[in-house]
């Protein structure tokens, strides 16, 4: 089942938005021309690091399927891209429950359309920001069970959160809302990989409005303070699941991993 819908706000088309820039990277056609002139103004690595991130959202969401957690709630949706999170978590667990948050409007519309669940299984979408994680919580408590484990996934979300907006403590103040057994599941850009390319990424989504906030691994790794971290732990986004023998994984400016609360 796929739950009733929310009010829609009108979409502003004259700034750019993390959500449509994400779109325009993955080759998508639901954003509009200031966020296609952010997007034209940055690195070819950019795309890259766009599919490197959802291909790792792909690979955690279904491991944790299989590891049988059946509830997520995926909080930086962006503009629905098949396969989504439900769909593929659906496809290994039928009853799962999906919640998704973002705070462009344009999400909303596409979602109430494409995100839309199994008969066993539960979607939900609410329009809301990051920054307010209390109002998640209370949206998310009425369709997941939070004293059941919930993969709380962060995908290419918190290096658009400053540190004067507190991203660590937001992450911190989710995670505290988990039960044991629940994971948190986030990739990061990295300020350290390649440090010229993510300079010329920060200034240009700055350009556009956009303020950035790329961070060393030693940053990225305390959003999982006081948590597990499951193998092989924070690696490039390429490295996480894709160990097949005598492979070498693409290049990745991106830190990701995923830890389990204890």
């Amino acid at each position: 089942m796929t739950t009733a819908s929310q009010p829609s706000m009108p979409i502003d088309t004259g700034r750019a938005h993390p959500a449509r820039v994400y779109d325009w990277l993955l080759g998508g056609k639901d954003n509009y021309p200031v966020d296609e002139a952010v997007g034209e103004q940055l690195p070819p690595e950019a795309k890259a690091a766009a599919r490197q991130n959802r291909q790792f959202m792909h690979r955690a969401a279904a491991w944790l399927a299989e590891q049988g957690v059946d509830q997520f709630l995926d909080v930086g949706t962006g503009i629905p891209t098949a396969p989504n999170l439900h769909q593929i978590v659906q496809d290994i667990l039928p009853t799962a429950k999906v919640v998704y948050t973002d705070n462009d409007p344009i999400v909303l519309r596409h979602a109430e359309a494409l995100l839309v669940s199994r008969p066993e299984g539960v979607t939900d979408y609410i329009q809301a920001d990051v920054r307010q994680p209390e109002d998640i919580v209370e949206h998310a408590r009425r369709i997941l069970d939070f004293d059941r484990p919930i993969a709380l996934s962060l995908i290419a979300l918190m290096h658009f959160i400053t540190d004067e907006q507190n991203a660590h403590g937001i992450v911190r103040d989710l995670v505290a809302e988990l039960s044991p057994g629940s994971c948190l599941v986030l990739s990061h850009a990295a300020s350290d990989l390649y440090p010229e390319l993510a300079a010329q990424v920060t200034a240009e989504y700055a350009k556009g409005g956009i303020q950035l906030g790329f961070r060393t691994r030693a940053e990225v790794e305390r959003f999982f303070d006081g948590l597990e971290l499951e193998p092989p732990g924070l690696v490039t986004a390429t490295e996480w699941g894709t160990s097949a023998p005598g492979s070498v994984p693409e290049g990745s400016g991106i830190y990701a991993g995923v830890a389990r609360v204890l």
